[in-house]
């Protein structure tokens, strides 16, 4: 039988990426003492009063078929949000989406097709390859370098564009590193953006998650309005990802070209998750706060648990849920080593490779299990990486016997 062209762009761009994450969820139902550090979902519930409010609105009928710009609840509430950032935004700059994903699908659809390339930091979630793939477009990368603490410079920008670019795709805060942008950074960025005609796209799915910095966004200057698109969603900020409600925020000339691929698509979202998240938008909630919490004194775990190692490097985030370790001390990839350390320890975290050629070297944890559990996961995972970097050095191992 006969497939489009769309299933040969994919092929090896979807689950494959998850596979450690995959096998340690089946270890797990094994009863296997499985610690798992993998994915982005959040270790605490939505607050009760959304969840009243969603099985309130259900119960009161609110089930029936949505408009495809968003429920008008919803839609008043993200131009309140956004009227705060920026003045002028009105419902034509809204379109809601079942979830960021969807969201940035669609805006990619509607902005770029098969001979266009899409600029993207690399180290890079591992879903926009894909994303930038089903359109037909390529992605063209730009290295994240360590040394900058992984925030994208100008000069290296300017110096990936090509002729067929058209899209710049940022993501601040930065999943997998945790590197926070400045308005200046971001600022600067633009201006190359402008320069070189390019559409501005942001991932904002983890505002609320900025450990000790400010958070920015194109969408605040002015100067960048008429070229930035921004997508995000509750699913990290108020601890919902199943309830899969997103969004996007852009030029209304752009929204209203979009709207009908977006019809097409889904023709609206759920009203009573739209109602729910109405409330979770326009009400203050301390589900962020805990958090950001939460995360920001489980990185120092990290960092106290492996401060006695010479082998592991943990690089600190400014934002997000996760913290990256520079394994190469070890002298295995990072898939090799996840797939060691899940074979010996039973620790799963996610492969560097599943987010690009920069983060080869590195290994991506997830700080969303309680600190004790993580703590042990650190012993666990210097453990293996002490005994990797004696075999690999056997003078050492012979000195330190």
């Amino acid at each position: 039988m006969r497939y489009a062209s769309i299933t040969n762009r994919l092929e090896h761009l979807g689950s494959g990426k998850w596979a450690v994450h995959l096998e340690a969820r089946r270890m797990a139902t094994a009863c296997a003492d499985i610690i798992e550090l993998t994915i982005g979902e959040p270790d605490i519930a939505p607050d009760p009063a959304l969840l009243a409010e969603c099985s309130r609105a259900m119960h009161a009928g609110r089930t029936r078929y949505s408009n495809g710009r968003g429920e008008p609840g919803v839609v008043a509430a993200l131009v309140q949000k956004y009227g705060k950032r920026r003045a002028g935004v009105t419902e034509r700059n809204i379109l809601c989406f079942p979830g960021t994903q969807t969201a940035l699908f669609a805006v990619m659809i509607g902005l770029v097709e098969a001979g266009d390339g899409v600029l993207v930091g690399d180290p890079l979630y591992a879903t926009y390859e894909g994303v930038i793939a089903s359109t037909g477009a390529h992605m063209i990368p730009v290295p994240l370098r360590p040394e900058k603490n992984f925030h994208m410079q100008p000069e290296d920008l300017e110096k990936a564009i090509t002729p067929n670019a058209r899209v710049l795709l940022l993501n601040t805060p930065h999943n997998p590193t945790g590197a926070v942008l400045s308005r200046e950074e971001i600022a600067a960025l633009g201006d190359i953006c402008r320069r070189h005609d390019l559409w501005l796209v942001c991932d904002e799915v983890y505002e609320e998650l900025v450990l000790d910095k400010a958070f920015a966004s194109p969408f605040d200057i002015p100067s960048l309005a008429e070229r930035t698109i921004v997508v995000s969603s509750i699913s990290k900020s108020h601890a919902a990802p199943g309830f899969r409600s997103g969004w996007a925020a852009g030029p209304e000339e752009f929204c209203d070209r979009l709207l009908p691929v977006s019809e097409t698509m889904l023709f609206g979202v759920q009203p009573f998750i739209a109602d729910m998240t109405a409330m979770a938008i326009s009400q203050p909630f301390e589900t962020a706060s805990i958090m950001r919490e939460n995360y920001r004194r489980r990185a120092n775990v990290v960092k106290t648990a492996l401060s006695g190692s010479n082998v592991l490097r943990p690089v600190m985030p400014e934002g997000g849920m996760f913290i990256v370790i520079d394994i190469t001390a070890t002298g295995l990839s990072g898939d090799a080593f996840a797939w060691e350390l899940l074979k010996t320890e039973k620790v799963a975290v996610m492969p560097g490779s599943s987010f690009g050629e920069q983060a080869e070297g590195f290994v991506r944890v997830s700080l969303t299990v309680a600190d004790e559990k993580l703590e042990t996961a650190m012993q666990r995972m210097a453990k293996l990486a002490g005994e990797l970097a004696a075999n690999r050095n056997p003078q050492q191992r012979s000195l330190s016997a």
